[in-house]
């Protein structure tokens, strides 16, 4: 695999894994949360299509599946998918260093294992 393909396929990763931090901490704002303990519809998806961090993580994932498409008109998806299992390990990462999430032994491991299973089935 070339470092181009490569570059682009941890592009996609990482802009998805850092979409994941940005939406949460758009979702966790107090408007937001207010909005949704109000249980009106209207003030919900005010509060969310007006948050500029959800603005921000959807455009963080569009830009993540744009550099995908590109990944999967170079090789096949067979090959390229599996490589997503590190996004798993890298928003665990995210979300432990930025959000100051607790990593317990289980979210360790049971990450782990789907990082391991998803690396198996790259061999195959």
């Amino acid at each position: 695999m070339s470092l181009y393909l490569l570059t682009l396929i941890l592009s996609s990763i990482l802009l998805s894994s850092f979409a994941q931090i940005v939406l949460k901490t758009g979702m966790s704002n107090p408007m937001v949360l207010s909005a949704i303990q109000s249980s009106e519809t209207i003030n919900i998806i005010k509060a969310i299509v007006t948050n500029a961090y959800v603005i921000g993580g959807l455009s963080l994932y569009f830009a993540s599946a744009a550099v995908w498409l590109l990944v999967l008109a170079k090789v096949d998806v067979s090959f390229a998918y599996p490589f997503v299992g590190l996004g798993f390990i890298i928003t665990m990462l995210l979300a432990f260093f930025i959000n100051g999430e607790v990593l317990t032994a289980t979210k360790v491991a049971g990450t782990l294992c789907i990082a391991l299973g998803v690396a198996i089935i790259a061999q195959g």
